[in-house]
């Protein structure tokens, strides 16, 4: 049996184990021989994921939660199949996931991108509970408080265990934060006031659904929220801005009659 090589207590990513790249990050929260998974990642990935957790000694029959952090298709292809292999595990996530993967959609969960010659299978899956805010998850004595962070996807969860959080695609280490795509229903607004939360509050650690692992860094996390704050009013991000300063200042200037000539 390879040795677990755990982030944190209780806590194993199985990019991390594997020492190689599989996707989107999985996360294994386990306590005693109970043991749940945050995302899945991809369906053609699956296997080798599954693997790795019978390597690791983790029986599929306690797999409690199977737990979607939203609706993105690199997140979630695998886990029709998963519930399939692990029938007494509960799929969960949130009622806006929850409708989007039942009827398969595949505009906003990124299956489909006709711009990009992206088509992705989707398989259809229901959940057995959907979560939200406040709701509490808890795996033998472990606690995971559900906190709902939409922007990047209107489903899109986060869950607070101890100083860490697993922050789904918020914030990365490098200050990026997830796609931001009218067609993908992200909202500038209320993204701010995911990572004003985030900021404000007492984690010590993020577990981002993409890349490594990293402290919180409230400098960083400010200068996120100030960028995005400033995409808002920049036509750059079309229908996702909240509006066009320049088009007032036009406005005005053919009030006035203005042009180039007389400013000048």
């Amino acid at each position: 049996m390879p040795p677990r090589t755990g982030l944190f207590p209780n806590v194993i990513e199985m990019n991390h184990q594997a020492r190689r790249r599989l996707g989107c990050c999985v996360y294994l929260v386990h306590d005693g021989d109970d043991w749940m998974l945050i995302d899945i990642g991809y369906q053609d990935t699956l296997d080798d994921i599954l693997g790795l957790i019978r390597q690791l000694d983790f029986r599929l029959a306690n797999c409690r939660y199977l737990v979607a952090t939203h609706a993105d298709v690199d997140h979630i292809q695998g886990l029709k199949r998963a519930k399939e292999l692990m029938p007494q595990a509960q799929v969960v996530g949130h009622p806006q996931a929850e409708g989007l993967l039942r009827e398969g959609e595949r505009i906003m969960t990124y299956a489909e991108i006709t711009a990009q010659g992206i088509s992705i299978d989707l398989p259809q899956v229901g959940f057995d509970r959907t979560i939200d805010e406040g709701d509490v998850l808890t795996l033998g004595n472990l606690k995971l408080e559900v906190w709902h962070t939409p922007g990047h996807a209107p489903a899109q969860l986060s869950f607070r265990m101890g100083n860490l959080l697993f922050s789904g695609d918020n914030i990365y280490r490098d200050g990026c934060v997830g796609n931001i795509d009218a067609h993908h229903g992200s909202d500038l607004p209320a993204f701010i006031k995911s990572l004003e939360r985030i900021k404000k509050g007492d984690v010590e650690w993020l577990l981002p659904s993409h890349g490594p692992v990293f402290r919180k860094d409230n400098k960083m996390l400010q200068k996120t929220i100030d960028r995005l704050t400033e995409y808002q009013h920049m036509a750059d991000f079309g229908t996702c801005a909240v509006d066009w300063p320049l088009l007032d200042e036009w406005d005005e200037e053919l009030a006035r009659g203005a042009s180039a000539a007389t400013q000048s």
